[in-house]
């Protein structure tokens, strides 16, 4: 199933105790009798008896002290188990409460995890919805005016369809191959309104698009042994420097440490937007002078990210013409240097364009990859144009890349680039 068909579909489906012992001790008397003595010196004789007397002797005294003692050290030992009793079922109640307590964390942290991923699908078919109104609704305006001033399908149709895809930006190249093979579809369905070739038309549109991005590497290059530089080029203005603040945000956010280099010393503020950006972020930022050797910098910043471990380092370079030849042998020199010090760095040379600009980010897009070996392209300020189709015209005539796409001012506005999501937010309002 193409993405026609699969855009046809979704657009259907939006409308216990020890006993004590006691110890018994049994006292003996004894009675002392005293004889009776004649003393040779007294007169009497009669004898003297003397009366019986019971005397507790010393032994029962310390058999009693000892059986108080045996009695004391029972009762203590009985209190310091059932002490100790009490503590092991209160550590095993509060264990088994520690770990129901995880148990339910984790089910609401799962929970909450899917509840967050099927919320990021509807957010992300949202986002590219709402940044592409300008583009889509630009569009389909333009398409349905053209629509209009045909009641029948001939060579005028045609060549004003060209013109038509070509004011959309969708390049060139494709607005003609797109008119020559709508010819042959038409001749074959015999079909004789514009209405009728209107499904056709975007139908083709969308089949060209998947093709020519059958090949395409839209993710992200990172280092899996050491610190993955990104390297950002393009001319002045076209949001560079807050594309690398996004970003840094974005990585640091997932975990990542994350280096900037401020190697765009000539324009004036530049390394202060991009110290904001970091101080923001909470991301370091190596910096130079102003009107310092963006050369310098660039080796400072290489040598602190590879010795201190750096995950990440995005270089920002200075705005240039793609034909200023000083500027790009500069940029060369830059690249030299990170390849010096991480043989396979850079790992993404990134082209930042602005959508607004249509058809000259297309130039700009076909001279910097010539000269600087461009691997993908940011395309900024899409919610704030009409000139949309710049995408196809990327795909189709350059083939590179878009990596990612921004919709407004805020980090997370910054998306990675989804072609699905993109296609069905541009043409959502003309697919039947």
């Amino acid at each position: 199933m193409g993405l026609f068909d699969i855009f046809r579909k979704k657009t259907a489906a939006n409308h216990e105790a020890p006993t004590e012992e006691t110890t018994t001790s049994t006292t003996d008397e004894t009675t002392v009798t005293t004889d009776a003595k004649t003393s040779e010196t007294e007169t009497a004789t009669t004898p003297v008896d003397t009366s019986n007397e019971t005397v507790p002797p010393l032994a029962e005294a310390e058999a009693e002290a000892e059986a108080e003692a045996e009695a004391e050290a029972e009762a203590e030992a009985e209190a310091e188990a059932e002490a100790e009793a009490e503590a092991e079922a209160e550590a095993e109640a509060e264990a088994e409460a520690e770990a129901e307590a995880e148990a339910e964390a984790e089910a609401e942290a799962e929970a909450e995890a899917e509840a967050e991923a099927e919320a990021e699908v509807v957010t992300e078919q949202e986002i590219y919805t709402q940044g592409l109104t300008k583009t889509r609704t630009g569009f389909a305006a333009k398409f349905n005016q053209f629509l209009a001033n045909f009641r029948s399908v001939d060579e005028n149709f045609f060549e004003e369809l060209e013109e038509t895809l070509v004011g959309a930006d969708v390049g060139f190249d494709m607005a003609i191959k797109i008119s020559d093979d709508l010819r042959e579809e038409v001749k074959l369905a015999n079909a004789k309104r514009p209405e009728d070739v209107k499904q056709v038309i975007i139908k083709k549109m969308v089949d060209m698009y998947e093709a020519d991005g059958v090949n395409e590497d839209a993710t992200m290059h990172f280092n899996a042994n050491g610190t993955t530089v990104i390297l950002f080029v393009g001319v002045n203005g076209v949001g560079k420097t807050t594309t690398i603040g996004k970003l840094a945000t974005k990585y640091q956010q997932q975990g990542k440490s994350v280096l900037l280099a401020a190697a765009d010393t000539f324009r004036a503020g530049a390394t202060k937007q991009l110290q904001e950006w970091g101080e923001r972020a909470h991301v370091p930022v190596v910096a130079g002078k102003e009107k310092a050797d963006p050369a310098s910098v660039v080796y400072e910043a290489v040598a602190k990210a590879r010795d201190e471990h750096y995950d990440i380092l995005f270089v920002d370079t200075a705005g240039r013409l793609q034909n200023n030849v000083n500027l790009m042998q500069e940029l060369e020199k830059m690249k030299r240097i990170i390849q010096r010090e991480i043989p396979d760095a850079p790992h993404e040379v990134l082209l930042v364009l602005d959508a607004t600009t249509g058809q000259n980010a297309l130039q700009q897009a076909k001279l910097f990859k010539d000269s600087s070996d461009v691997t993908g392209i940011v395309l900024t300020k899409m919610d704030g144009t009409a000139k949309g189709g710049i995408v196809f015209a990327i795909r189709n005539e350059m083939q590179l890349p878009v990596k990612w796409i921004g919709f407004g001012e805020k980090a997370q506005d910054l998306r990675e680039f989804k072609p699905e999501e993109f296609i069905y937010g541009l043409f959502k309002d003309l697919i039947a």
